[in-house]
C-alpha cells in the first residue's frame, strides 16, 4: 500500500493591488491554512517594474514586512525558477503577485485510494470561479 506524503499540488499566481498583498489577501491564505483546506507548500512574491524587470522575493525575506511570518510553509523552494518564470510571464509591468504552491488536503487520501485501486486521474481542468458564476447566472436567467 502506498502512503503519499502529499497529494496533488497546484500553483497559483495571485495578483493584488500595490507592492505587497493587503490584509484581506493574507487573511484569505491564513484561513485556508488554518482550516486545513490546503497545505501551504511554498509562497513567493513577484513584482514586475514599469520597465519590465522581474523581482522575486522568498517568504523569509519579507515575512515580517508582509504580515505572513505566522504562516507555516512546508516545502520552501518547491516552486522552481522555471515555474516562477512561466507564471510571472503573464504579470504586466507595474504589478505584483504572490505565487502559492498548495496541496488540497482532501486530495491526498483520494490519490492514495486511486493508487491502491490501480486507478489514476487521467485529466483535470480548473474552471475559474468568475466563469462558473457567470455561466450559472446565465443558465438561471
Amino acid at each position: 500500500m502506498t502512503d503519499f506524503e502529499y497529494g496533488p499540488v497546484e500553483i497559483y499566481l495571485i495578483g493584488f493591488a500595490g507592492e505587497r498583498p493587503g490584509a484581506d489577501v493574507v487573511d484569505a491564505i491564513r484561513d485556508l491554512v488554518r482550516t486545513e483546506t490546503v497545505n501551504l507548500l511554498d509562497l513567493l512574491f513577484v513584482s514586475r517594474s514599469d520597465s519590465g524587470d522581474l523581482t522575486v522575493l522568498e517568504i523569509e525575506e519579507v515575512a515580517d514586512d508582509y504580515g505572513v511570518s505566522d504562516l507555516d510553509v512546508a516545502e520552501m523552494g518547491l516552486a522552481g525558477d522555471e515555474d516562477v518564470e512561466d507564471l510571472a510571464e503573464s504579470l504586466p509591468p507595474g504589478s505584483s503577485a504572490a505565487i502559492l504552491v498548495v496541496e488540497h488536503a482532501w486530495a491526498r487520501e483520494f490519490a492514495q485510494a486511486l493508487d491502491r485501486a490501480g486507478g489514476l486521474v487521467l485529466g483535470s481542468e480548473r474552471i475559474p470561479a468568475p466563469v462558473v458564476n457567470e455561466l450559472v447566472t446565465a443558465t438561471r436567467a
